[in-house]
């Protein structure tokens, strides 16, 4: 995936998260609706001036807003959190996290 697509869905997932719709986010960012659009489908890159001002409103930093690790394919994430896990050694963190775990599991 290509960084504008990446960066598209990203803004695209923190829309959505903070239940706006691509009018109020456009308006809020001072953007043509029409743009945004562009923005979230990969289509056009966000100018340094809007990436700013979608931080604010969206009330993240920079780097959160570039974080990407969570796009990898779904077997690589697993792995990483397979590999991630195998270096708790305390006890009571993996219950912890068993549980987790278990509570997020759809029946």
């Amino acid at each position: 995936m290509n960084v504008k697509k990446q960066l598209g869905a990203k803004i695209k997932r923190l829309r959505s998260k903070y239940d706006l719709t691509q009018e109020q986010l456009a308006e809020k960012i001072q953007v043509a609706t029409r743009t945004l659009c562009g923005i979230e489908n990969g289509e056009n890159f966000v100018k340094a001036e809007t990436i700013e001002r979608m931080c604010n409103v969206l009330n993240i930093t920079l780097s959160e807003l570039f974080a990407c690790d969570h796009l990898k394919p779904q077997e690589d994430l697993i792995n990483e959190i397979i590999d991630d896990l195998k270096q708790f050694k305390n006890r009571e963190k993996i219950e912890t996290i068993y549980k987790f775990v278990k509570s997020l599991k759809v029946e």
